[in-house]
């Protein structure tokens, strides 16, 4: 595992599962809470899937399952890979509780077996901010590439790169050149939602966070064509961009 990796983890698996039950509710309550509509519980992102059943899913970066659950429910055929333990935890006991299985595999985005999975699914599916966790954007797409079998999909939804220079999202995070290639630490995305006696000894994660053309680039260039791209507005002021998302085919 290299190095930010190690420091991201440290960040994500501190309290996490404790978090989830706090903001979310406890396994039984959030798996009731998507039995009642799985569709829904997907959001924007139930435009991009052309189907569910019987679709094999990667979930890169899946966190506590919010996404990858709900697409089982729909017969999809779902695995999340997560660098965190406890996030693993939280997901697998919602699963259960929703009479769903999901395969969760907890690694290294960068370390995915690519013996077992590689030409392996339908769809690669990412949401909610993560391609700043990577440092070489070209080296993540590349994986993305070779986890899809001849015709899948990617999925990609991420936080606009506007977020840059401005803390549009309110996530409290330092924000920098646009253009600038720096490797930053920040706080984790959970951070602000702690007192502050705790969330000055939460771990840092490290960031690399990119430009719209850096994004797009590194999906072309790892060999996938691009469909369609996709701007979202903020939620916090509905006149700025606040997200994207890029569909781009393994032909």
């Amino acid at each position: 595992m290299v190095e930010y990796s190690v420091q991201n983890k440290k960040a994500w698996e501190f309290d996490a599962y404790n978090f989830w039950v706090e903001q979310s509710g406890t396994p039984l309550e959030m798996a009731k809470k998507m039995k009642e509509n799985p569709v829904k519980k997907l959001k924007r992102y139930a435009k991009y899937f052309d189907s569910y059943q019987d679709v094999k899913v990667a979930n890169l970066c899946g966190s506590c399952g919010k996404k990858a659950i709900p697409l089982a429910m729909l017969g999809a055929e779902v695995t999340v890979f997560d660098i965190s333990e406890q996030n693993k935890k939280y997901a697998l006991e919602v699963a259960r509780a929703a009479d769903v299985e999901i395969n969760y595999e907890v690694c290294d985005i960068l370390e995915i077996d690519r013996n077992k999975y590689g030409n392996y699914f339908d769809v690669v599916f990412m949401e909610g901010g993560i391609l700043h966790y990577f440092h070489n954007i070209e080296q993540f797409m590349s994986i993305v590439y070779s986890l899809l079998n001849r015709g899948g999909k990617m999925i990609c939804s991420d936080f606009h790169p506007f977020q840059k220079i401005s803390d549009i999202l309110q996530f409290e995070q330092p924000t920098l050149s646009y253009f600038s290639t720096d490797i930053i630490e920040g706080e984790m995305a959970h951070a602000r939602f702690y007192e502050e006696s705790i969330r000055k000894k939460m771990p840092k994660c490290s960031y690399r966070k990119y430009t719209l053309s850096e994004i797009i680039n590194a999906v072309i260039q790892c060999g996938l064509s691009l469909k369609q791209f996709d701007e979202h507005p903020a939620w916090t002021n509905p006149d700025l961009p606040g997200e994207f998302t890029v569909i781009a085919v393994k032909e």
